[in-house]
């Protein structure tokens, strides 16, 4: 399978770590189905200097392309518009 890691960095609009909260119970659903099925590798939440969630890294793995882009087309986390920009590069987790 193909790795990617996904940077998404939230909106910086007031209210938006409310509304990442809000939104976070689908975003967590969501992981533990990739899970379920090998394709969440790892993940968490970027926190700024006072310890409070801007954003999330994953690191997924999918078969093809379109895998991934359905994923990206289904998480709530994008749906919802709580990551204001996505950024997607290959990625090969180290094998130690």
């Amino acid at each position: 399978m193909k790795q990617y890691l996904v940077t998404g960095l939230d909106s910086t609009n007031e209210g938006a770590l409310e509304h990442r909260m809000s939104v976070r119970p689908a975003h967590f659903e969501m992981a533990k189905k990739l899970k379920e099925k090998g394709n969440f590798v790892l993940g968490g939440a970027i926190l700024n200097d006072e310890e409070k969630m801007i954003g999330s890294s994953m690191v997924v793995q999918f078969e093809t392309e379109a895998d991934l882009q359905k994923w990206l087309d289904e998480e709530p986390y994008i749906q919802q518009k709580v990551w204001e920009k996505v950024d997607i590069k290959p990625y090969k987790v180290a094998n130690v």
